[in-house]
């Protein structure tokens, strides 16, 4: 009898919060279209000074970084890159070295996840090594796929094919369902704040914008926890299972969990714990972090169908080639999988020597360098 109550009581807690994820997934969209909204209410004004901003490539590659260091999400900082380009706030160009600098950014989480070890020298020298083989990869993709990117603009080139090719099938334009949905209470709070409530046009608009910004903070948020508490043990089976079995399995674990859980800091962060402990190695790690590089790329994807943008949906595409061609045709590579390990490593035994390496280390790549680089590029750019 008891256990059919708790049965019963854990079916209705799950639905609930099924429901729950349904909810905030609607309001994370929502506030894709409000974002989109307000960028568009601001006009030629703001998008100027917004563009004077992001128009250098390598201040938007700094930027990229330091934002998604400061929100500890590479999710919120390509949700809000993707409607500020379905906004015309910014354009596409301009948009994808942001993309690229909030790959480098993301992996701030599981580093500073490792730092919990800091007290147990050989613990903090295996989960150091394990979080900080994300950053060396996407540094090393950032380094080779940047350049090119410049030179050639290749990404930008692939994602506008495959957005049209999306957009367009079989002669058929594409009608976005999320902005049917989204549309109505998008007019309705635009109208309510702009024309209705007797606040000035930019007033009516910046408030629009703070909305929307609490909204995907906190939608994001709670899809994530919620996620968390639903999928949390079955995550942890399913890589006590899985991992140290063939790469391309690995990836796939990786990458099917961060679409589940709708961020690869997640999957990353709970191999932290399993490093530390000796319990799988590095180079087992390595493969699933991988597969979270791809996963990831899935709420961009999302956040542009919100807006039924071509623009934005290039930009997911773009968030989705960077990651894909890092896996597909860089990881394979052995010398070049073996510099991302070889590095972070190298920082783990140094960490284990002195701590206070790792604390540099974060501070210096993740908010220092990037601070740093954009305030010198604001005053002699």
């Amino acid at each position: 009898m008891i256990r059919a109550k708790e049965a019963g009581t854990s079916a209705a807690e799950t639905i609930f919060k099924a429901a729950m994820i349904v909810l905030f997934l609607y309001l994370f969209l929502l506030s894709i279209s409000l974002m989109g909204a307000a960028f568009k209410g601001f006009g030629k004004g703001f998008a100027e000074v917004l563009l004077n901003t992001t128009s250098n490539s390598f201040v938007g590659l700094f930027i990229g970084i330091l934002a998604t260091s400061l929100v500890q999400s590479s999710s919120t900082t390509t949700s809000i890159v993707v409607g500020m380009v379905a906004s015309g706030v910014i354009t596409t160009g301009n948009a994808v070295p942001i993309i690229m600098g909030a790959n480098i950014g993301t992996t701030v989480t599981n580093t500073l996840v490792s730092l919990g070890h800091v007290t147990r020298r050989e613990e903090f020298k295996r989960a150091i090594a394990g979080a900080t083989v994300h950053d060396f990869f996407n540094l090393i993709c950032v380094a080779i796929m940047f350049p090119l990117e410049l030179a050639t603009g290749f990404l930008q080139k692939m994602a506008t094919y495959m957005s049209e090719v999306f957009i367009m099938v079989g002669g058929i334009k594409f009608s976005s369902p999320v902005m049917l949905i989204t549309k109505p209470v998008v007019k309705t709070i635009s109208h309510f704040l702009v024309d209705t409530a007797g606040f000035s046009t930019k007033m009516g608009y910046s408030i629009v914008l703070a909305l929307s910004a609490v909204l995907l903070f906190m939608s994001l948020y709670f899809i994530v926890k919620i996620m968390k508490s639903l999928m949390l043990e079955r995550i942890e089976r399913v890589l006590h299972k899985l991992l140290g079995k063939s790469s391309p399995i690995s990836i796939m674990v990786g990458l099917v969990l961060t679409t589940i859980v709708q961020s690869s800091s997640i999957t990353t962060s709970l191999m932290i714990p399993l490093l530390g402990a000796g319990l799988i190695s590095l180079r087992a790690a390595f493969p699933i972090t991988m597969g979270a590089n791809i996963g990831t790329t899935t709420t961009a994807i999302l956040a542009s169908l919100a807006t039924g943008n071509p623009a934005a949906i290039t930009i997911a595409f773009v968030h989705f080639l960077f990651n894909f061609i890092g896996v597909v045709f860089i990881y394979p590579i052995r010398i070049m999988r073996e510099i991302p390990i070889g590095l972070a490593t190298k920082l783990g035994e140094m960490a284990a020597r002195k701590r206070r390496y790792a604390f540099f280390y974060v501070i210096t790549l993740f908010f220092l360098v990037p601070s740093t680089l954009i305030i010198i590029s604001r005053i002699f750019g």
